[in-house]
C-alpha cells in the first residue's frame, strides 16, 4: 500500500517535535507498505526554516519505503495570527501543487491541525479516487477559540464549517484521545477510530542514567524537574516559574525546560526578571537525544492551562515521560489524568496551581524511593497499554479496512 500524508509539521526522529507519523510509518514500511509525506520546512516549534528556503520543492528518502517531500510555505509562522493564517494556507497551496505529482496512491492521510492541510488531502484523495483518512490530533478551531487565538466570528464560523466540511467527507476519522470522539461524531464524522498517542519503550532504554546529560549542562548534583515540549499560549508555563520561584530556597531542585515556541523568549525574560537560578531553558532535543535528557531527569512535568476543552486531549509528552519511566506531574484535568491514575505513574495536580506543583515536586525530591516505584509503573503500563509497535499494528488495520471498503 502506498499512502500519501500531507503533514506541515513532521518530524523525524533526528529533529525537534513530534514524531509519532515518522515512528508509525517506519513500523508500517517494515510490514511492506510504501510511504510519500509531504511536509513544510518551517518548523512549527521555532518558526525558523529547517532546510532550504529558497527551492520550491526537495526531496529525501531519510530510510527505504519513505519519500519525504518538502515544499515551499510562506516563513513568518510565529510572526503574528495573520502571518500564521498566510503560513497556512501557502502550505495548503504548495502541497495540493506537490501531491498532483506523487503517483500510484493508494490512500490520502491528511492530519490536523492545522486543518487547512486537511483541505489538501481530501482535495487529493478525490482526484486520484482513493480512501480519504483525516486524522485529529487537536480539536481546532475550539482549542483555538478557548485560548483567545481566534476571535474573529467570521474567521470562527468559517473554520467551524471547514472542520464539519472535513469530518464528513473523510472516509473515516481517526482521533489520538477517547475525548475526542463524541466531538467528531457531532460534528459531522460517521466512521471514527481511536489511535491513541503511545511511545515505544525500546526508545528509552532503562540502563541509561543520564550522566552525559547531567555533565553537559553541570547538573551532577541536582534533583532534575523536566518538562518537555512546546512553549506556547496553551502550555501555562509561567505557572512552572511561579512554582520554581517557590521552591528557590531548595538548592538541589533545579527546573529544566526543554524546546521552543513563541512563548519561549518571554518566558526567558520572566525568569530572569525573576532572578531564577534554579531554572534552565535548553533548546528543543531531537527524540534520539531526548531518551538521555529524560533518564537524567528525576521528575517531568505536563502542563495545560485551566480550560475544559484541554480535558480531553492526550498529550505527547506524557507517554514519552511514561515510557523513560520517569514519575509525572500532572497539571490537566480529564482523560490524560485517567491514565496516569490508572498506571499509577504519577501526582495529578490541579491544573493552574503552582502551589499544588509545588507541593509535588518536593513530595518526590524527599522520597526517590516512591518517584522510582511511580516511573516503573508508569513504563509498565504503557508497554501493556501505549507500545508504539501495537498502535502501528492497529493503524494498519484501519488502512487496510479502509481499502477494503473501497473495493
Amino acid at each position: 500500500m502506498h499512502v500519501l500524508l500531507i503533514h506541515q509539521a513532521f518530524a523525524s526522529i533526528d529533529e525537534g517535535g513530534g514524531t509519532r507519523h515518522f515512528e508509525l510509518a517506519r513500523y508500517l514500511i517494515r510490514q511492506g507498505h510504501q510511504f510519500t509525506i509531504i511536509t513544510s520546512p518551517i518548523s512549527y516549534l521555532t518558526g525558523k526554516t529547517t532546510g532550504s528556503s529558497h527551492k520550491w520543492i526537495e526531496r529525501q528518502h531519510p530510510i527505504e519505503g519513505m519519500t519525504i517531500i518538502t515544499c515551499y510555505t510562506y516563513p513568518a509562522l510565529h510572526k503574528s495570527f495573520f502571518h500564521r493564517l498566510i503560513n497556512f494556507i501557502s502550505f495548503m497551496v504548495s502541497s495540493t501543487l506537490a501531491g498532483l505529482g506523487v503517483d500510484h496512491v493508494d490512500l490520502v492521510w491528511g492530519t490536523s491541525p492545522p486543518i487547512f492541510q486537511g483541505v489538501t488531502a481530501w482535495f487529493l484523495a478525490r482526484l486520484k479516487r482513493v480512501p480519504f483518512l483525516f486524522e485529529v490530533r487537536d480539536l481546532w478551531p475550539e482549542f483555538a477559540i478557548s485560548v483567545g487565538v481566534l476571535k474573529n466570528n467570521l474567521i470562527i464560523r468559517a473554520s467551524e464549517w471547514l472542520e464539519r466540511f472535513l469530518y464528513s467527507h473523510a472516509d473515516h476519522v481517526m482521533v489520538n484521545s477517547p475525548g475526542y470522539i463524541d466531538h467528531v461524531k457531532q460534528h459531522g464524522a460517521k466512521q471514527v477510530s481511536l489511535l491513541p498517542n503511545g511511545a515505544d519503550p525500546d526508545m528509552f532504554p532503562q540502563d541509561n542514567n543520564g550522566e552525559h546529560f547531567r555533565q553537559r549542562y553541570q547538573l551532577e548534583q541536582k534533583f532534575l524537574v523536566s518538562y518537555a515540549g512546546a512553549h506556547g499560549v496553551s502550555n501555562d508555563l509561567g505557572i512552572v516559574l511561579e512554582t520554581a520561584n517557590l521552591l528557590r530556597q531548595f538548592d538541589d531542585i533545579q527546573f529544566i525546560f526543554m524546546g521552543d515556541g513563541k512563548d519561549k523568549p518571554a518566558l526567558q525574560q520572566q525568569a530572569q526578571e525573576m532572578q531564577l537560578n534554579n531554572v534552565t531553558f535548553l533548546p528543543t532535543l531531537p527524540k534520539m537525544e531526548m531518551a538521555e535528557a529524560l533518564a537524567a531527569s528525576n521528575a517531568c512535568i505536563a502542563i495545560l492551562k485551566p480550560i475544559e476543552s484541554f480535558t480531553k486531549t492526550y498529550p505527547n509528552k506524557v507517554f514519552d515521560y511514561m515510557a523513560a519511566g520517569r514519575p509525572v506531574i500532572l497539571a490537566i484535568d480529564g482523560v490524560i489524568r485517567k491514565v496516569v491514575e490508572d498506571a499509577n505513574a504519577g501526582i495529578p495536580v490541579s491544573p493552574g496551581s503552582a502551589k499544588e506543583l509545588a507541593e509535588a515536586v518536593k513530595y518526590l525530591s524527599s522520597n526517590p524511593e516512591r518517584a522510582w516505584q511511580m516511573g516503573a509503573s508508569g513504563r509498565e503500563y504503557l508497554i501493556k497499554n501505549f507500545n508504539r509497535q501495537d498502535l502501528a499494528n492497529q493503524l494498519a488495520g484501519i488502512l487496510e479496512m479502509m481499502l477494503r471498503r473501497k473495493l
